[in-house]
């Protein structure tokens, strides 16, 4: 049974965590909501960008359009870019995006196909790395930068883009939690290269009308489609930093919460073993006094 000492300093060091946990937990709601208005205004422009490709990628690559949506012609080569956070003490975020990203490498292997992956964020490297160490090709890190702007989203599109011009890929997935609310951050594979539209991007009914492009579908295109990329990467940069500020502001409640309970239950057994030790005493002193 522990000491009186023990327990004092066992208490002394859970409520020295649960300040932590606190001021963890109201620095990520502080920095949620900024993150969430920026994931939330992001998704309107990633969507009609979307749409605008949808429109234009029929025509075009039916008649041999840009490589970025044409494609290479192969599906040999899967390149899977996981998108997680640089830290962790977030719940099972980070977990929850590198299960999908395993559960994407072994439907691909299983296929035949050969599977490279580009890490975005620590964490996903680094639990990635304990299991798929030869296929990672690269990691990119967002550690040193105070917030995502578009030069973040443009930096992991040119990694992205160079290696598809060089011929390493085929086909690039991004693997990314999608910020639902405070509590649901959804993992989410969306295919980068060939461009696809998601099958959420609205949808233009022409309503039998026919545009006529000046110039060609295929040179807007060439234009487009690296805006188009670096704005879905934008936009899942985003939604990263929204669902990991979310997960850990609720993950820190949590452990805020369970230190609060342990507390309770040490200092009941403090005032039980303190009781213990005087009844001890006083049964000692009364015991001396009738002997003599």
């Amino acid at each position: 049974m522990p000491s009186l000492k023990d327990l004092r300093l066992r208490i002394a060091s859970v409520k020295s965590t649960q300040k932590i946990t606190k001021a963890m937990q109201m620095v990520a709601a502080a920095k949620l909501k900024r993150s969430q208005e920026q994931a939330e205004s992001a998704r309107p422009y990633a969507s009609r960008m979307a749409a605008v490709i949808a429109n234009l990628a029929g025509g075009a690559s039916a008649a041999g359009g840009p490589k970025l949506i044409a494609g290479t012609g192969k599906d040999d080569v899967h390149l899977l870019v996981v998108m997680t956070a640089e830290r962790g003490l977030c719940g099972g975020f980070n977990t929850n995006v590198v299960r999908l990203a395993r559960n994407e490498i072994r439907r691909l292997t299983g296929e035949g196909k050969t599977v490279k992956i580009l890490t975005v964020g620590k964490k996903g490297n680094d639990a990635l790395r304990r299991t798929h160490a030869p296929m990672i090709i690269g990691t990119i890190s967002m550690r040193g930068e105070r917030s995502i702007t578009n030069d973040s989203a443009q930096r992991v599109a040119a990694a992205l883009t160079e290696r598809f011009d060089a011929g390493e890929f085929d086909v690039a997935t991004l693997v990314f939690a999608r910020f639902r609310n405070v509590l649901t951050q959804t993992p989410t594979a969306m295919r980068l290269i060939p461009a696809e539209a998601p099958e959420d991007a609205p949808k233009v009914d022409l309503a039998g009308a026919r545009y006529i492009y000046e110039p060609s579908e295929a040179a807007i295109l060439e234009t487009l489609l690296p805006r188009y990329i670096s704005t879905q990467i934008l936009s899942a940069l985003l939604e990263t930093q929204a669902g990991f500020f979310g997960a850990q502001m609720t993950a820190m409640d949590n452990a805020t919460r369970n230190a609060g309970d342990l507390i309770r239950q040490l200092n009941l057994r403090y005032n039980r073993a303190r009781q213990a030790q005087i009844t001890k005493e006083l049964i000692e002193i009364i015991s001396g006094a009738e002997a003599l």
